[in-house]
């Protein structure tokens, strides 16, 4: 068995999806490792992983528009408001969504279906820099 791990920086403009699978093919593809399984951890609570269709854009608005239904900022319905109206609904829409992704490696590549792209969901308004560890494990 054989593992590596790294760290990605990815760059958000405030709410929204970043696809970063290119970057995740990349480095999958210079590690070497042909099988095994690769763990992608965002190390952030208002931020969180998706894997969800790179096909048609309106996939990500409709997202969007969901997860702002479900978790309005609304400044009365919440007790934490340290960073401003957007901190809570951030914290609450990454509770629901997730922090970690696992996905199989098959001949040096993530097993992606066809229109699976890896996201990160950027749940503040403010522009972020986000960090993602990458862990493959394998052979």
């Amino acid at each position: 068995m054989r593992q590596a791990t790294t760290m990605l920086t990815v760059a958000t403009h405030g709410q929204g999806l970043v696809e970063f699978t290119g970057e995740i093919l990349r480095w999958v593809a210079q590690t070497g490792i042909g099988e095994g399984l690769l763990t992608v951890f965002c190390r952030h609570t208002s931020a969180s992983l998706l894997i969800q269709e790179n096909a048609a854009p309106e996939v990500k608005t409709d997202l969007q528009d969901f997860f702002a239904r479900i978790a309005p900022e609304d400044p009365r319905a919440y007790a934490h408001d340290d960073e401003g109206p957007d901190d809570m609904p951030a914290h609450l829409r990454t509770a629901l969504t997730q922090v970690q992704l696992s996905i199989p490696v098959l001949d040096g590549r993530p097993v992606l279906g066809t229109w699976q792209g890896v996201y990160l969901f950027e749940h503040r308004r403010m522009a972020h820099r986000r960090q993602i560890v990458l862990h493959l494990l394998g052979a």
